[in-house]
């Protein structure tokens, strides 16, 4: 997805994340957006087959993404209207790229005229300075990759002067401003790359620009009024002054063919003598083929590379859709029914109360267009049934209760079963594309059991910490959840989307 695209999905994901108690966009608001975009999404793909291209299924994924920011930002700025000013793209980087190169030429023109304008200084220490400086650049280029740590506080200062601060109006609720904060730091920091390819970009133009601006000063005035040659040094003589002067005038004079110089003509301008006007051309042309050659051309060519790639991540921004909240979202594309969470509860009775809120969690889990499959509980000791007769399952889910104590002859027997008997699958995620598998552990009746006794909170903690290793141990990724409140948990979810989406890539 391009620049505009990526950061209204960003946004969007701080919207959400920071929106747990549902006041900004309500669970309606949002399977409305889901299905809203999918349906723009699917037009626009057939759009595209009709004329003979076709999307990719992580190009289809963002092109979802997108078209769901688009409806979730239209709401919140119909809702709070003082939301709209952060959905465009800053145009700061767009004055800055105008301006700073326009300034770099009137100072390069004015640079000059500190010295006599009547005068070309063989030592002009304004261009002089123009040549050096760029010198000391071209050489901190080179070391660039070896600077370590100090590259690092570079890119600290760069990201300050690129991320801005954003100005919170008043009238936003506390947990809209919350996510335009956390939108910030992580845009600062998903954008990085391209603010620094911009930023080069821009600081490479200008400094051609302020040595195009030398060099049209010196054509300028030698239009205008007789340059008259001259130098002067207290510690340097006419020998160090031609040495000098030839190396530096060497690559314009064997490629453009400017007049040499030699060590008498040196001598014969240096002042207190009264400057002499003969030649005063030939130091102007020297200078100016020298300012292009050593300063102008390098730097365009290096400010074009940074425009290039800056252009290229533009174009196709750098965001990971592989994120938990993100596959949450797309689970449900290229399915023709909604994405399936199968439960197989383990000695375990699940009520009515529990059952509803495994809706709430499966949403937590694969998203708004999720639904769940709770099979038959399996007595304690035995195995589970046909495991593998279910097709189009997105999740498949090992349900435990954490009253119970983990045992390897029963819970780990059925977890080794549950995993073998997936379609196509062993272990986490089978090589002939099971879906992925996971344990649940409900932690509710043992906080309705354990109530406000003293020490309840280190005992939940220690029984959590038990059934985590056990799940490890036998290989499995493992989640705590609170089937009477699965809010409470939403941190532990999606943790354990995280562990899910690294298994899913390692496999």
């Amino acid at each position: 997805m391009n620049e505009r695209m990526a950061r209204d999905v960003v946004l969007m994901s701080a919207i959400e994340n920071a929106d747990q108690e549902r006041r900004i966009l309500s669970d309606e608001d949002r399977t409305y957006a889901s299905r809203s975009a999918n349906e723009l999404s699917q037009w626009e793909l057939a759009d595209k087959a009709g004329k003979g291209t076709g999307l990719a299924a992580d190009a289809h994924a963002e092109l979802f993404l997108s078209k769901r920011a688009e409806q979730v930002l239209k709401k919140v700025a119909d809702r709070h209207p003082a939301f709209s000013r952060f959905t465009g793209l800053p145009g700061g980087w767009r004055l800055f790229g105008i301006v700073l190169p326009l300034a770099a030429v009137l100072a390069g023109f004015l640079a000059d005229r500190v010295a006599d304008p009547h005068r070309v200084d063989l030592l002009s220490p304004p261009l002089l300075f123009i040549l050096g400086w760029n010198l000391l650049v071209y050489l901190g280029l080179l070391l660039l990759p070896l600077a370590g740590r100090r590259q690092a506080g570079g890119r600290s200062m760069l990201t300050r002067f690129a991320g801005g601060r954003l100005t919170m109006p008043r009238k936003l609720p506390q947990a809209l401003g919350t996510a335009l904060a956390r939108f910030g730091e992580e845009w600062t920091r998903l954008s990085m790359p391209l603010s620094a390819a911009r930023f080069k970009r821009t600081m490479h133009l200008a400094a051609a620009a302020l040595a195009v601006g030398a060099i049209l000063s010196l054509y300028v005035r030698g239009l205008l009024t007789e340059y008259r040659a001259g130098w002067e040094s207290t510690f340097l003589d006419a020998a160090q002054v031609h040495a000098i002067l030839s190396y530096l005038f060497a690559p314009a004079t064997m490629l453009f063919g400017i007049e040499g110089f030699t060590l008498s003509d040196v001598q014969a301008l240096q002042t207190p003598q009264v400057a002499s006007a003969a030649g005063g051309a030939r130091w102007v042309h020297l200078y100016a083929a020298t300012l292009l050659l050593f300063v102008v051309l390098p730097r365009t060519l290096l400010s074009l590379a940074a425009g290039w790639k800056a252009k290229r991540l533009a174009r196709r921004f750098p965001i990971d859709i592989g994120q938990p909240y993100f596959r949450k979202l797309t689970a449900h594309l290229g399915r023709s029914d909604a994405s399936i969470l199968r439960i197989f509860p383990y000695s375990f009775t699940v009520d009515e109360t529990r059952d509803r809120n495994l809706a709430a969690v499966a949403q937590m889990l694969i998203g708004e267009q999720s639904r769940v499959m709770l099979r038959p509980s399996t007595a304690y000791g035995d195995l589970p049934q046909d495991a593998a007769a279910d097709k189009d399952i997105a999740l498949t889910a090992a349900l435990f209760n954490m009253n119970a104590t983990p045992e390897k002859e029963n819970h780990g027997a059925f977890l080794a079963e549950l995993a073998r008997g997936r379609p196509g699958g062993t272990g986490a995620k089978g090589a002939t594309g099971a879906a992925p598998f996971l344990a649940l552990i409900d932690e509710s009746s043992y906080l309705e059991r354990i109530g406000g006794q003293a020490g309840g909170e280190q005992r939940l903690r220690e029984r959590a910490a038990l059934w985590l290793q056990f799940c490890e141990m036998h290989k499995v990724p493992a989640i705590v959840v609170n089937l009477l409140n699965p809010q409470s948990r939403a941190v532990d979810i999606e943790r354990g989307l995280a562990t899910l989406a690294t298994l899913d890539r390692a496999q």
